[in-house]
């Protein structure tokens, strides 16, 4: 199997994350591909052009996070599994939730792209308020002892909070959230965590986070 991710992309690297953290490094081969761009290697495999995009061995390609990551559960043993189900319900609520604050900061990120003049300031402010309002319930879950389990949601949250950190700083999630900080300064000790460190951006100016 061949994982194409861009090594900026969030998304990608709970992918990334996951592989390593269910033992499938030696199953999946992690390739990188690059994005809006027309000769991609990723796009014969997914015109969609999005990352994570994972192509099986018979040649069918899945893509979007969560369903990359049924397929890398799929191969691991039960009690590795990653994503949690309906027996489950605040961790799967837990990651849904990360999930939605990760896409409200693409579409935040995407706007400030834009020239000044293009950017709409109704859309910045309304995923800036998102953002924070999300990262304050967070906020309350980890400082309730939430995310110890090494799940997708907590590979998510390492995700959205490291994008944050180093490519979209437009956003200061730390301020007045401790919880958050120690659980994500701890999580860098991770294998899982440490070999996918996005490399740094231009504050809220990095390059897509999904799509080519």
């Amino acid at each position: 199997m061949r994982l194409f991710h861009s090594p900026g992309s969030p998304y990608a690297r709970i992918a990334r994350m996951a592989v390593i953290e269910l033992g499938l490094e030696d199953r999946v081969a992690v390739e990188e591909a690059t994005l809006r761009d027309p000769t991609s290697v990723l796009l014969p495999f997914n015109p969609v052009g999005r990352v994570p995009a994972l192509l099986l061995d018979d040649g069918s390609t899945v893509t979007e996070t969560t369903p990359v990551l049924m397929v890398l559960d799929s191969l691991a043993e039960p009690a590795q599994r990653l994503l949690p189900g309906p027996e489950a319900p605040r961790a799967l609520a837990a990651y849904g939730r990360v999930l939605g604050m990760l896409d409200g900061i693409a579409v935040w990120n995407r706007e400030l792209r834009r020239p000044p003049h293009e950017r709409s300031p109704g859309v910045i402010a309304l995923e800036a308020l998102r953002a924070v309002r999300v990262a304050d319930a967070l906020e309350s879950e980890a400082a309730a002892g939430g995310f110890k389990a090494k799940d997708a949601g907590f590979l998510a949250l390492v995700s959205v909070l490291g994008y944050c950190e180093r490519r979209h700083t437009s956003f200061d999630w730390r301020q007045g959230r401790p919880a958050l900080a120690s659980l994500f300064d701890a999580a860098q000790a991770r294998p899982s965590v440490a070999r996918t460190v996005p490399p740094a951006g231009m504050g809220g100016t990095a390059p897509s986070v999904r799509s080519a």
